[in-house]
C-alpha cells in the first residue's frame, strides 16, 4: 500500500473529510487530493501540518510506505535543506553584527595566552 492511500486510510478512520483536512493544515484541497492519490510525493511542510491536524508523526508513517524509500527520503531532506538554508540566510542578513561579536569574542578567548603574550612583548620592548 503506498502512501496516498494508507493516508487516505487513516483520514477516514478519524472520520475527517478531505475538505476538514484542508481547512486544518492550511493546504489546498487539490493538495490533499493528490497526495491521496499518490499523483505527488508530500513536502516536508505539508507532510508536518497533516500529521499535526491528525495528531500523529507522519514520519514513521511515511517510511512504512510501498513508495521508493529512497526516493522520498532524498525529497523529504533536499526540502529540508532547503529550508535550512533559507533560515540561515535570513538569520545572518538579519543578525550579522551579533554573530561577528559572537565570533570574534570567542576567537580572543581561545587565542587570550597568545594575544597576552604579544602585548606583553611589545610592552617590554622584544
Amino acid at each position: 500500500m503506498e502512501f496516498g492511500e494508507r493516508l487516505k486510510e487513516l483520514r477516514t478512520s478519524l472520520n475527517c473529510s478531505q475538505k476538514e483536512l484542508s481547512e486544518k493544515t492550511g493546504l489546498t484541497l487539490r493538495t490533499i487530493q493528490r497526495i491521496e492519490n499518490n499523483k505527488v510525493n508530500p513536502s516536508l511542510h505539508s507532510l508536518k501540518v497533516i500529521g499535526e491536524a491528525l495528531k500523529m508523526d507522519l514520519s514513521e508513517f511515511a517510511k512504512q510506505s510501498d513508495t521508493k524509500p529512497y526516493e522520498f527520503n532524498l525529497t523529504f531532506k533536499i526540502t529540508d535543506m532547503n529550508q535550512f538554508l533559507t533560515d540561515l540566510k535570513v538569520l545572518v542578513k538579519t543578525h550579522w553584527k551579533t554573530i561577528f561579536l559572537i565570533v570574534l569574542v570567542i576567537w580572543l578567548i581561545t587565542n587570550y595566552t597568545d594575544i597576552k603574550s604579544g602585548i606583553m612583548d611589545a610592552w617590554n620592548g622584544k
